[in-house]
This record gives C-alpha cells, sequence and structure tokens, in this order.
C-alpha cells in the first residue's frame, strides 16, 4: 500500500520524528511508498484550542490516509497521553486511522541512540570527545532527555569560546535524527514499542 500521512506535533523541533516514522512504516513488507507530511505549529491553532481543534485543521490542511498525533509523556504516564490523543480524535469524528506517538518524557529521548549520527549532526563526525550517552535500555528512565542531547551535541562538536557560542544546537539536534540509518535499537524501549503496535494495528485496518 502507499501511505500519505500528516504529522500532528507539539513543536517545529518535532519534524525530527519523520524519519522515525518514516523507517517504521518501510519496515512493513506491505508499505510500498510513504510521503509525510509535517505541519507546522504556526498552522495550527494554538494549543489553548485544544488537541481536537488542532487535529481537525491538520487534516483540513493535509488531507493524508494516515495520521500520527504526538505528544510528549513529560511527567504523565504514556498511556494518559495516548487516552488523551484517542479521545480528540474521536472529538473530530471523522478522520483517517490514527497513531499516537508519545516517547517517554520528550521526542529528543528517540534520539539517543546512535552516537555516530550525533557526532555527524554536529560537524564533527571523527571526534573523540565522550559523549557519555546512557545505554539505550536506560534512556527512559531519565529526568531531562533534551539536556543529555543538547549537551552531547556541545561535546561532540568540541569547540571552545567564540566559536562555541555561535554553534547552534538547537539546529544540530534537528539534524540528528536524518543521520540514524537503522532506528531498530528503539525496540528495546517500552513506548517505541508500544507505537510500533498501534502503528501495525493501524495498517491492518487499511489493509482490511
Amino acid at each position: 500500500m502507499n501511505i500519505r500521512y500528516t504529522l500532528v506535533a507539539e513543536g517545529s523541533t518535532d519534524v525530527a520524528l519523520l524519519p522515525i516514522i518514516n523507517w517504521a512504516l518501510r519496515a512493513d513488507d506491505r508499505v510500498r511508498e510513504v510521503e509525510p507530511q509535517f505541519v507546522r505549529p504556526s498552522e495550527l491553532p494554538s494549543s489553548s484550542a485544544g488537541l481536537a481543534a488542532r487535529i481537525r485543521r491538520a487534516c483540513a490542511l493535509y488531507p493524508a490516509n494516515l495520521l500520527f498525533v504526538h505528544r510528549d509523556s513529560d511527567r504523565e504516564l504514556p498511556e494518559v497521553r495516548r487516552t488523551e490523543i484517542r479521545r480528540a480524535v474521536e472529538l473530530v469524528g471523522e478522520v483517517t486511522p490514527s497513531v499516537p506517538v508519545v516517547p517517554v518524557r520528550t521526542m529528543e529521548a528517540w534520539l539517543l541512540i546512535d552516537e555516530s549520527a550525533i557526532r555527524e549532526a554536529a560537524s564533527n563526525p571523527g571526534g573523540k570527545m565522550t559523549l557519555g550517552l546512557p545505554k539505550v535500555g536506560g534512556i527512559e528512565r531519565m529526568a531531562d532527555p533534551k539536556k543529555v542531547l543538547y549537551d552531547s551535541l556541545r561535546t561532540a562538536a568540541d569547540l571552545s569560546g567564540r566559536r562555541l557560542k555561535k554553534f547552534h544546537v538547537p539546529t544540530a539536534a534537528g539534524l540528528v535524527a536524518d543521520r540514524v540509518r537503522d532506528f531498530s535499537p528503539l525496540r528495546q524501549l517500552v513506548a517505541y514499542n508500544e507505537f510500533e503496535v498501534l502503528l501495525r494495528q493501524a495498517l491492518d485496518r487499511m489493509a482490511s
């Protein structure tokens, strides 16, 4: 099947989820073509309008046959966020099959699986500085994955003084996912496995 999907995210940096979603879709033998669509937050109602209003607008702007809705779990249990997404989709009514995307804590947790990708994103692929990344299995126990990612990028860049001040960490962070060649280590994480289960269920419905 051919997939054109729309990702409704929380912020502009969540565009980094696209390579992960693309990889997960292409891991399914039934999927032939993948066409991603990212909804810029500026195109949607403010968060105060509610998630359902944002989903409704996203579907109107970017019609697709599969919808992904991202929420960071932050301090909530992932299932709480997934329930919020399901209820919002139900309020919208007739929409395409949807899949919640809910990393534990923040989206940046899913970018901590590949040291080489971080070094490449920091424009210093041959760097030798120790990045101190956690083992993949421990990522979901981290209090602040975003800080760990940003700190590791600064370390990987191996800059100092004025050059370090000019190093734009959010931009580098946005490049990490594009540098990852294999996202299979994410299958060690409970939240990612739940995402794959829900994705498979959505594809099953589409194929039936």
